[in-house]
């Protein structure tokens, strides 16, 4: 497939939105929508046997839903994947860890957007104040058993993708600290 031309039709500070003309192998034309944002980090924070989840309300879909903490910096630099993973689970938590682990990449929806997911475990937790963003003002924190967090699956309290995703990955990475 070769990009003939592309156009950013929607720009924010969160994401841009582009169209893309393209020519496919047979040789016929057609165009894709790609929403562009920067890498994002998620942090499975586990001690003691237990997860530490954030509730938030998500605009898109008018709903509250656990979740690991996880976003991006849309307007910062210069940063490291590290560095970004750390600041989300300060910032949603107040949780500072002595080891960040990590355990893969995933993207989150690769038929339209581009942003890859980093996905980190933490350990040797500290509990500090948390830093939410305006947009977060509304973030409820909890920790659960892996029993707690089962029920919670099986029951569809816990949706997001990547939540579960990232949740394979530590048991196959970590397996010493899944239950």
């Amino acid at each position: 497939m070769q990009t003939l031309s592309s156009r950013i039709v929607y720009k924010n500070r969160w994401m841009t939105v582009r169209e893309d003309a393209i020519r496919r192998t047979d040789g016929s034309h057609g165009i894709y929508g790609v929403v562009d944002k920067p890498d994002a980090a998620m942090v499975i924070p586990v001690e003691n046997g237990r997860l530490h989840m954030v509730q938030q309300f998500k605009y898109a879909v008018g709903d509250r839903f656990w979740e690991f903490p996880q976003g991006t910096w849309e307007q910062a630099s210069g940063y490291s994947i590290e560095d970004l993973a750390r600041g989300e689970l300060r910032e949603e938590t107040g949780l500072v860890a002595t080891h960040l682990h990590f355990l893969g990449r995933t993207y989150i929806a690769y038929g339209f957007l581009s942003q890859p997911m980093h996905i980190f475990a933490a350990t040797g937790l500290t509990q500090l104040d948390a830093q939410p963003e305006p947009e977060e003002q509304d973030i409820v924190r909890a920790s659960f058993t892996w029993p707690e967090f089962h029920h919670m699956v099986a029951q569809g309290q816990i949706t997001d993708a990547h939540t579960l995703a990232a949740v394979s990955l530590l048991r196959l990475k970590l397996p010493g600290l899944a239950g």
